[in-house]
Formats: structure tokens, C-alpha cells, sequence
């Protein structure tokens, strides 16, 4: 038994020692993500130095490619176009102009200028995302679990092993053999294997998981995941395929339809600069092959001053003609009409994309290209995940409400979330204040956090905080996101799910990791969590049980009758048979909650006190009957307690293990059932041919037996009167209830006819 328990231990550290490296790798994998190099002005010379040599003050060149390599104030060159999606969530590059920030580790797309650096390592934009980190911090709910459950026995054994030893030297019992018989009646009742068995309970259930595409890297994350009752979702990677896509084109133009639209968009594009907006333009082209019959004689990519993108193009036939494509006012602008009905509808038509969260491009031709032609807008936004909708849906089928949060703007969150039926009251990020960390506990605030469908123009401190005021006021949150800027939230949140894509520095940061595309695994995750939790709590259960049935039965007999009603060894091997059955309860086949579930410690100590107590009175009635109806000399009496309690214990595990009757679906798995068969036959073995103890008949062995099979009715029907009583559903407190929501109308209808 104490090389079973030092396996046990040794195991225990070594899965906690694992779980500590792991947390540790977030903020590396963070400095991991800086620039190594900077090109600086010293000397009056432009060097190229490592990124980490940069100081406050340094004067640096950006230009196409460069990652940011610290946070630098533009004050020279026309304009940077950078993508900072993995900082701040948004969908598509930002133009930065001179006297605006340019945030370090976001990548410069287009443009060339200098800037001068304003903060560096720790101090930037991205070292605060670092720093947000570090600091995030979340006891674990199992821990708190473990720590009560093993005081609770720890406490109780303490006592009743003080009773013992009071008693027998009241008794001049031998000191010796009374020493002897309180140690290992504390070894085998303290729980010191719990830990590694819920452990290995996870560990089996992190394995399952990993079939669904979804790797545990935080063991006590999978009971966590089971209680979520709020998932805070990043939008653009998670919910949204952050990937712009072509809406449905409006024609102004009654000699074009949608397709000509996009074919004179398409040659106003250029496939090999990789732009966004020209690869979803060129994608939508129904017929792609139509371009080789066009030559691009000259084009004029986009810049931040002109707003637009010219070409001069010739067609099969040897006739050039221009496109341009852009900002709708500036391609409106070119085309001189001097029809304001034209302005006027496209205005509106623009407007009315930008209230749904979509971009709008103006496309125009010129067969001079002096005299222009308004061709029509495109709408471009960042698709809805295929399986988001779904996700969603059946995330809230286990209630679980999913929040959007994102850097992006009130209206493309606002209409993200109206199609994929989240709701639509999205909370900017300004209204919750400059420091929401001062203002958690406010009620009003806290009124919004918890009533917002989600939240736009956050930034990292923002996501942080918006998961910490919802763990204040008791609500259990995952968070799902792949940029930097999601690792504080990540690390702050009950769990921390980093999506398939997802940075270094999120991935270190989440408890888990999902390798497959979509958010439907993390249901699948859910209802996993919830099995295991199940079987966590059976074993919670059972464990409490039998150290009270077992510890006050001990108690209860020396008092009564002044004998050891087992001796040291029944003791040893009870424990032995007991943790055999239990480890396999890993492969349990469970109930599934349609609720999140979380350890509600009063529940879980009432059932057990409750059927400790049915155990102690069984126990105890079997001792009398053999005593006084058998007339057993005390070496048999020891004998037929240890099996009883053998085969009542593993009995008791059946009706531990559900809330409902214990020969009600669904049904313990075949490992279970065969091993608990196993440890019985070998329990009947043991007494019957007396193997370490006095030998009893055979008849007796089936009358124990029988007797363990009447009594386990009865612990199941009590256990479900407990269940009943607690969650208020028997038939008394059903009515009562009844009562109390009947509209008070009635009753003032009632007084009026009195």
C-alpha cells in the first residue's frame, strides 16, 4: 500500500511540476515575438543594430516589411500602412501618418518613414500585453476542492482517532497494539492518493480530448471548462474567418452587371503585392481566366493621400482603356456627373453598408481618362466563421453565453453578432471607463459588463479587466483568442482557449490549445469536461463516504462492545480492494449535465455525511445480528465486517456515481464492472478460505451478500429523497414554490372580493 501511495505521490508532482513549466512559457514565448533587428540613425549614420540595443530617443527607418521593433512616433514620410491585427484585433491594416504611434512587433505593409522610438522592451504597447501576463493570476477551483475535501476527512480522522485513543486508555487497552491500530486506521482513511486519482481522472480525460482536436495544457482547466458559464470570444480569427470577402456589388451603372463590376476592380488590383483588398476582389471573379485576355499597362497602387488605385489597361483587341478603384467619395469625385441624385444614392447606399459593419469601394471607368464613369460599390467585411453560428447555438444549449470582444469598431461588432445570434447591445470599450479595474465592483458598471452581448474597440488592458469583472461577481469565464493581445485575458480567464493559429505568446498563455479550424470542438470540449467532472465528484462522494462509515462504525463498536472490530491487516487489505475500483472509475460512463457544474462543497458533504451515516447503521445493525442472533466469537465478527465493508463500499460506488437510480442509464462502463467483480470475488476468497483472517462459511459470505444487496435499495432511495431536497424538487417544496411565483393579481382580485 505505501508503494502504491509513493507511485501515486511521485506521479502527482511530476503532472504538477509540468503544469508550473508550462505556465512560466507565456511571457517567453512573448519576448520570442519582438523584432531582432532595427535599422537607427547614430552618428549621423543609418546602422542596423539588434532590436534589444534600441533606447528611448533613438531615431529609426521603417519601410515595407520591417517588423515594428519598438513603440515609434512617426515625424518624417508620407504614410506607413501597418498590419497590427495580432496586437489589436483588428481585420485590416491601419494607415499611420506622421505624428501617429507605431506599435512594436505590428508589420509595416506599404510606405516608407522615420520615426522616432518612445518606449522600448517592457515599456511598449506590446510589453504591456507582457506585463498583463505576468500578472494574471487564477486559483484553481479544483485546488480550493481537493484542500476541502482533504480537511474535512483530515479533521473528522483527527477526531475520532483521539476518541479512540482516549477510550482505550480509559480501558488499559495495550499501548502498543492501540498505537498500532489509531496509525493505520489514519493511513487508510486519509485521503493521500486523491490528488493523483483526480488526476489521472483528468489526465484520461485529457487524452479523450485530444481526439477531438483539443490539447490540455493545464490538467485542472478541464474540471474549470465544465462550469464555464461565459465564453468571452475574440471576433476576428475566432468568430470571423479573418479573411475579407467580397459582398454583393451595387451597379450604378444600367450597361454593367455585378461580375463587370468586379472584372473592372479586378484589373485595378494587382495579385502579386498580396493586398487583402485586391485578393478578395480578384477571388470573387466568377471566371478568373477572363483576365488573361487584359494587359495592365500601368498601375498606381493605393496610397493614404489619393485614396485610390489607377490603372491603364489593354483589352483583347488592342483598346486601352483606365479603371480606378477606392474611397466611393473620391471615385465619386472623378466622374464629375454633376448628378446629385447619383451622389445622393450613393452616399445612402454607402452609409447603410457602413451601419451594417461593411467596407465600401467605388469602381469607375474612363476610356481617356479624363472623363470617368461610376461603375458601382463593393462592400467588403470579414466573414462569420462557417460553424460559429452553430457553435453558438449549442454553446448556449449548455449554458453557456457567448461574448464578443474586439478591437474593432460598435458596427461591424454589432453586426457580426446580429447574424451570428449573439445579440446586438455591443459595449464600446469607452464606456466602461479609463480604469475598470477601480470601478469592478461598481454595480452599474457591472450591470453593463454582464448585460452586454460584447464589447468593440477594446484593447488587451480592456479584455483583461472585462474577464476579471466578470469573475468578480461569480460567473466562471473562458476566453478564446490567437493574437498577443488575447494572452492577459487568456491567462486571467477560468480557462483559456487559444484557437487553431494562434500566436506562441496565446497558445503559452491558454489552458487549451486547439489544433482544427472552428469552434465546435469546444462544445464537444464542454460535454467531455462535464463527464469527467462527474466522475470527479462520484469519487469526491464515495471517498467521504467510506472514511465516515468506516471511522465512526470503528468508534461506535469499540464503545459498545470494547473489541477491535478489524484488526490492523483487514484494514490494510479493505483500503487495497477500495483503490483498486477506484482508479478505473477514469473510464466511468457518466452523466451529462446540460448546466455548467462546479464543486458545490455543501452538496457534495451532505450526500456523503448522509450516506456515511445509512453505511454506520448498516454496519453496525450486521454486527448485532452476528453477535447476538449468531452468537460469533470476536476473530469471526472481524471477518464478516471486513467483507461486509468491502462489498458495501464497492456497492456504495454505484450509487455514489449519479444522482439518479443507480440502475438507471447510464450504465458504469465494463472496466469498472469487471474490476469491481474482481476485488469481490477476491474480498470472498480472502474470508472464505481465510487468507490473513479467521475463515467464516460460505453460507454466511452469501448471507453478507444478500444483505449488502437490500440495503444498497435503500441508500440509493435515500440519496435521491437528499438530491430531491436540495435542488427543491420534491413535491412539497414544488408547490411552495408554485405559491411564491403566482402573479400577485390574483391576489388583489381575491382581497377586492372579500
Amino acid at each position: 500500500d505505501l508503494t502504491i501511495i509513493l507511485i501515486m505521490l511521485f506521479f502527482n508532482a511530476g503532472i504538477e511540476f509540468y503544469q508550473e513549466f508550462q505556465a512560466g512559457n507565456a511571457i517567453e514565448q512573448l519576448k520570442k515575438g519582438l523584432a531582432l533587428k532595427a535599422k537607427v540613425l547614430r552618428d549621423g549614420e543609418w546602422k542596423e543594430v539588434e532590436a534589444r540595443e534600441l533606447v528611448p530617443g533613438d531615431v529609426i527607418r521603417l519601410r515595407l516589411g520591417d517588423v515594428v521593433p519598438a513603440d515609434v512616433k512617426l515625424f518624417e514620410g508620407d504614410y506607413l500602412s501597418i498590419d497590427q491585427a495580432a496586437l489589436t484585433g483588428e481585420s485590416l491594416p491601419v494607415t499611420k501618418k506622421v505624428g501617429a504611434i507605431a506599435y512594436s512587433s505590428s508589420i509595416v505593409k506599404q510606405g516608407e518613414m522615420v520615426g522616432l522610438v518612445t518606449g522600448t522592451g517592457m515599456n511598449t504597447y506590446f510589453g504591456k500585453t507582457a506585463q498583463l501576463v505576468s500578472t494574471a493570476k487564477n486559483v484553481s477551483h479544483f485546488q480550493k476542492a481537493v484542500l476541502e475535501i482533504g480537511d474535512f476527512l483530515i479533521y473528522v480522522c483527527i477526531a475520532l482517532v483521539g476518541v479512540i485513543i482516549i477510550m482505550g486508555l480509559h480501558r488499559r487497552l495495550p499501548l502498543l497494539d492501540l498505537a498500532q491500530f489509531a496509525l493505520i486506521l489514519t493511513v487508510a482513511s486519509i485521503p493521500v492518493a486523491m490528488p493523483a486519482v483526480l488526476s489521472v481522472t483528468m489526465a484520461v480525460g485529457a487524452v479523450a480530448l485530444s481526439k477531438f482536436k483539443t490539447i490540455v495544457s493545464r490538467l485542472e482547466a478541464i474540471e474549470e471548462i465544465a462550469g464555464i458559464d461565459i465564453l468571452c470570444s475574440d471576433k476576428t480569427g475566432t468568430l470571423t474567418e479573418n479573411k475579407l470577402t467580397l459582398g454583393d456589388p451595387v451597379t450604378f451603372d444600367a450597361g454593367v452587371n455585378a461580375q463587370e463590376v468586379i472584372l473592372m476592380a479586378s484589373l485595378a488590383s494587382k495579385a502579386e503585392d498580396r493586398d487583402a483588398i485586391d485578393m478578395a476582389i480578384l477571388q470573387a471573379l466568377e471566371t478568373p481566366e477572363v483576365l488573361e485576355d487584359f494587359k495592365q499597362e500601368k498601375f498606381v497602387p493605393f496610397d493614404p493621400v489619393n485614396k485610390r488605385t489607377l490603372a491603364t489597361v489593354i483589352d483583347a483587341q488592342g483598346k486601352k482603356f483606365h479603371v480606378a478603384k477606392g474611397a466611393p467619395q473620391v471615385i465619386l469625385s472623378m466622374s464629375q456627373t454633376g448628378d446629385d441624385s447619383l451622389k445622393t444614392k450613393v452616399e445612402e447606399t454607402v452609409n447603410e453598408f457602413a451601419s451594417r459593419g461593411y467596407r465600401t469601394l467605388g469602381v469607375a471607368r474612363s476610356d481617356d481618362g479624363d472623363h470617368w464613369t461610376f461603375l458601382g460599390l463593393l462592400p467588403m467585411f470579414d466573414p462569420p466563421r462557417k460553424d460559429a453560428a452553430e457553435m453558438i447555438a449549442r454553446a448556449g444549449e449548455h449554458g453557456v453565453k457567448v461574448k464578443m470582444v474586439t478591437g474593432d469598431n460598435v458596427a461591424i461588432a454589432r453586426e457580426i453578432a446580429g447574424n451570428l445570434g449573439m445579440g446586438k447591445n455591443i459595449l464600446p470599450a469607452d464606456e466602461l471607463g479609463d480604469n475598470l479595474d477601480v470601478h469592478i465592483k461598481d454595480s452599474e458598471i457591472a450591470k453593463r459588463i454582464e448585460k452586454a452581448d460584447g464589447y468593440a474597440q477594446v484593447f488587451p488592458e480592456h479584455k483583461y479587466l472585462i474577464v476579471k469583472a466578470l469573475q468578480a461577481h461569480d460567473h466562471f469565464v473562458g476566453m478564446t483568442g490567437d493574437g498577443v493581445n488575447d494572452a492577459p485575458a487568456l491567462k486571467q480567464a477560468d480557462v483559456g482557449i487559444a484557437v487553431s493559429g494562434a500566436t506562441d505568446a496565446a497558445r503559452a498563455a491558454a489552458d487549451l490549445v486547439l489544433t482544427s479550424p472552428g469552434l465546435g470542438v469546444i462544445v464537444r470540449a464542454v460535454e467531455e469536461a462535464r463527464r469527467i467532472f462527474e466522475r470527479m465528484n462520484s469519487y469526491a462522494i464515495y471517498r467521504i463516504t467510506e472514511t465516515i462509515r468506516i471511522m465512526f462504525f470503528m468508534v461506535l463498536a469499540m464503545m459498545v462492545y470494547n473489541f477491535y472490530p478489524m484488526t490492523a491487516v483487514m484494514i490494510i487489505l479493505l483500503a487495497l480492494l477500495n483503490d483498486l475500483p477506484i482508479m478505473t472509475i477514469a473510464k466511468d460512463n457518466t452523466w451529462l449535465d446540460k448546466n455548467p457544474v462546479r464543486w458545490n462543497m455543501k452538496r457534495v458533504l451532505t450526500i456523503a455525511s448522509v450516506l456515511g451515516g445509512v453505511g454506520i447503521i448498516e454496519t453496525f445493525g450486521l454486527l448485532v445480528i452476528a453477535k447476538t442472533w449468531f452468537n460469533m466469537g470476536v476473530s469471526e465478527l472481524q471477518t464478516v465486517i471486513f467483507l461486509k465493508l468491502a462489498v458495501a463500499g464497492h456497492m456504495t460506488l454505484f450509487v455514489a456515481r449519479s444522482k439518479h437510480s443507480f440502475f438507471s442509464k447510464p450504465y458504469p462502463s465494463k472496466v469498472l464492472l469487471l474490476t469491481i467483480l474482481g476485488t469481490q470475488i477476491v474480498a470472498a476468497l480472502i474470508a472464505g478460505l481465510g487468507i490473513f483472517v479467521h475463515p467464516i462459511p460460505w453460507a454466511y459470505i452469501g448471507y453478507i451478500w444478500a444483505y449488502c444487496l437490500v440495503w444498497i435499495f435503500i441508500e440509493d432511495g435515500i440519496k435521491i429523497i437528499v438530491y430531491h431536497h436540495m435542488e427543491r424538487e420534491n413535491p412539497r417544496h414544488k408547490k411552495f414554490l408554485r405559491l411564491v411565483r403566482r402573479p400577485l393579481t390574483m391576489y388583489h382580485r381575491a382581497s377586492r372580493l372579500q
